[in-house]
């Protein structure tokens, strides 16, 4: 179904609305939902409302949820998103690590008591569009093993890399370290498709190409033990520096019923301007006219940007069963 992208804003809004969730929340998670599908990363979009609507039913998030801000030192704060949806605590963070990063030349934020992140690329960009460097890390429920091993310890850990470029857009590294998104099998899952060997394993660790026994099993990490690494490492971080739970400790975000996962974030913001004025623009200028020599060359980020100018101009087809379950959702108030 061909929606624009005020409808898709209007149908996610109304649809979490429809589970208790504040009406503050539901906006701003909805801003995000709606980008995702203008961005051409679906698994993150509409399809969430039925997840997050889900999980607020079931007390598995904080419906009103309220933001708590603890200074820790001149660089760095603690943000507990009280067991709500993630978006208003992360857009409320990076607004912090901005503002940090501008009186000190680095901000840290870590975010506590959080759940579902949606793209994490969509935070580190604005920071980036404001003139900072930005990255972003987050935990989510045990997905993948660790490095020789066959229980689910890490989630797929997401994380996201932007940098400014004057007078352009940014550069916007965004990835998962599973090896393609979790929410890619949800997607496959709804609309009855199967999926390429490689993505994931049964819960008896063999491959498959059925969705649902990938879901209830385990993801394959990106780069083999490299990508479980890479994981352990985004843990530890995100973890270590805001106590949130680990990712074993979180039941799974496809299951409407479950603890509260409180999970976190963690978010670094840079001022270009440490290394000297006009240091970093010159070096920026420098690098991508290298690039530029190779035709073959796509930036990071670059085709998401287009998508999204298409989208705005065009509207976004959302796949019917997904629209549907979000409008019988909202005609029985998700019971």
């Amino acid at each position: 179904m061909l929606l624009s992208y005020q409808e898709m804003l209007d149908l996610s809004t109304e649809g979490l609305r429809a589970s208790g969730i504040s009406a503050e929340a539901a906006k701003e998670t909805a801003q995000f939902l709606a980008l995702a599908e203008l961005d051409g990363l679906g698994s993150h979009g509409l399809s969430r409302v039925p997840q997050y609507a889900g999980h607020a039913v079931h007390g598995r998030v904080e419906k009103q949820a309220k933001l708590k801000l603890t200074p820790f030192k001149s660089s760095a704060m603690l943000v507990d998103a009280g067991d709500g949806l993630a978006f208003p605590a992360l857009r409320y963070g990076t607004d912090i690590s901005v503002n940090l990063a501008s009186k000190t030349g680095i901000g840290l934020v870590a975010i506590k008591n959080s759940h579902h992140f949606g793209v994490a690329g969509h935070f580190t960009e604005a920071a980036a569009r404001a003139g900072y460097i930005s990255l972003l890390f987050g935990n989510t429920p045990a997905a993948m093993p660790m490095a020789g091993g066959r229980k689910a310890l890490f989630g797929t850990n997401p994380l996201a890399a932007a940098f400014p470029v004057k007078g352009r857009d940014p550069l916007v590294i965004d990835m998962s370290l599973s090896a393609v998104a979790r929410g890619k099998l949800m997607v496959a899952d709804k609309n009855g498709q199967s999926i390429p060997l490689g993505w994931a394993l049964t819960a008896s660790g063999e491959p498959t190409t059925d969705p649902k026994e990938g879901l209830k099993g385990l993801m394959v990490p990106l780069g083999g033990d490299k990508g479980a690494l890479l994981a352990m490492i985004v843990e530890l971080l995100v973890v270590g520096l805001s106590g949130s739970q680990f990712s074993y400790e979180a039941d799974s975000f496809f299951d409407p019923k479950g603890n509260r996962p409180r999970i976190g974030q963690l978010i670094l913001t840079i001022n270009p301007g440490i290394s000297g004025s006009g240091v970093y623009a010159k070096k920026m200028t420098s690098f991508l006219k290298e690039l530029a020599l190779d035709a073959g060359v796509r930036l990071p980020g670059q085709r998401r940007f287009k998508k999204r100018a298409a989208g705005f101009q065009e509207g976004v087809n959302v796949p019917d069963v997904i629209v549907e379950e979000i409008r019988n959702g909202i005609a029985r108030s998700w019971r």
